[in-house]
């Protein structure tokens, strides 16, 4: 019954409706994108171009340009503005059709996007590419959530095809899905920590694999609502990290927990968690409600006591999850803001404290430190005095909605969007 209803939001995503898209979180595990000769993310140092990746579009969605233009529009052109991180900075956008660009991963030279039609694998030194999809043999979904490290391997998190594991020393990949122990074969976060442990957020719960064993069955263990007496508030878990001691934190669809020392906690909004509807409501410019588009999420703001909202708002809703190097928690929350909590109090921040969004896709933190926000109109950095510095389409995103980011070794970011990836250079 479980797998009907992602159904039903899956076909709800192909919909084009671009913002729960983003949210939701991909394509379908039927869905194959038949890119596997696309010249994919052609380098380009000019500031206004984008190059196009070649791709035969998603059935479901309007036919896109395959041809390379040049933008003279003044939304990309680069422009002075007051919020602005990069008010002079050259760009280069790459196009990936009419797909999400979901997770992205610096390794070195080589840049890892991963769209809903499959993972690109970039080169910075020399400009090849390669492509990694079902049609190639690597994955069991085109579908791609997360890009990690773990050791010397590449993790996939997919959507529909569990977690695939690339070896790049043997050119292999091995897939891992639900026979093998996996909680759901729908994969949005994957972490080894510090004791070798990996952890795996899925749609069904977290699994933990204990001394990072993963061909090991007797050391996969799951923890849901039932298995963690409610300790985990939600089985859908969305993202997951290490605290500074040695905790888990997990970003669920009925607020934040923690597990440490065998023992669970968790918090909602009526702890602190988002910002009060009435803070919020006329800042958020669409009424796109989860609630009206499947019986899950329906079901979730009746037992959230928000059925009477009929906007895009659900303060328990996490979409990402970080933790700083001071071991403060930050939660990316379904137009409830951001919210900041450092073990004993919750601090939320919304588009009125100069947050390009209230709904945060994506949270990522950099070598530095810092700790970025993709929202739903822009990407964020967060200051020391709790402010932010912004990038928007003027600045060279290649679109306001951002998914995934990384910091590549050249010094440039990049960063993922519903239908591209902007390379942005300087100031960084």
């Amino acid at each position: 019954m479980k797998l009907d209803l992602k159904g039903i939001l899956v076909l709800f995503v192909a919909f084009g409706v671009v913002v729960i898209t983003s949210y939701m979180m991909g394509v379908s595990q039927g869905e194959k994108a038949d890119s596997a000769q696309s010249p994919i993310l052609a380098k380009n140092q000019s500031s206004q171009r984008d190059v196009t990746v070649s791709d035969k579009s998603l059935a479901t969605h309007p036919p896109i340009s395959s041809s390379p233009s040049v933008s003279s529009s003044p939304e990309h052109a680069p422009q002075k503005t007051t919020k602005s991180l990069m008010p002079e900075a050259k760009f280069s956008h790459f196009r990936v059709g009419n797909r999400n660009v979901k997770g992205m991963l610096s390794d070195g030279d080589l840049i890892w996007v991963g769209t809903s039609g499959g993972v690109i694998r970039y080169d910075l030194k020399t400009d090849n590419y390669r492509l990694f999809d079902v049609s190639t043999g690597s994955l069991l979904s085109n579908g791609v959530f997360h890009l990690s490290k773990l050791g010397d391997k590449i993790a996939v998190g997919t959507y529909g095809g569990g977690l695939s594991i690339y070896d790049p020393a043997n050119d292999k990949w091995k897939n891992y899905n639900i026979p093998d122990g996996l909680a759901d074969q729908f994969v949005y976060d994957v972490q080894r920590v510090a004791n070798g442990d990996i952890w795996i957020a899925t749609w069904s719960g977290a699994n933990r694999i204990i001394g990072g064993e993963l061909d090991n069955p007797d050391k996969w263990k799951t923890y849901n609502m039932e298995t963690t007496n409610d300790g985990l508030p939600n089985d859908w878990v969305y993202g997951l990290e290490e605290g500074k001691n040695g905790e888990m934190w997990f970003a669920t669809e009925n607020g934040l927990a923690k597990y440490a020392d065998g023992k669970w906690q968790n918090w909602q909004h009526e702890d602190g968690l988002g910002a009060d509807l009435k803070t919020v409501e006329k800042d958020i410019k669409f009424s796109r409600d989860p609630g009206k588009a499947s019986r899950h999420h329906a079901q979730q703001k009746q037992e959230q006591g928000l059925s009477d909202v009929n906007v895009a708002f659900n303060p328990n809703y996490i979409v990402s999850l970080e933790v700083d190097d001071e071991g403060v928690v930050w939660s990316g929350t379904w137009g409830a803001g951001l919210a900041r909590f450092n073990g004993e109090a919750w601090t939320n921040y919304t588009s009125k404290d100069g947050l390009p969004s209230n709904h945060v896709f994506m949270l990522h933190k950099d070598k530095s430190g810092s700790v970025w926000a993709g929202t739903s109109h822009g990407l964020a950095k967060v200051k020391k005095d709790g402010s932010f510095d912004v990038i928007t389409k003027v600045d060279g995103l290649y679109a306001d909605n951002v998914f995934s980011m990384t910091h590549a070794s050249d010094g440039s970011i990049w960063v993922g969007s519903f239908g591209g990836v902007a390379r942005l250079y300087d100031r960084f």
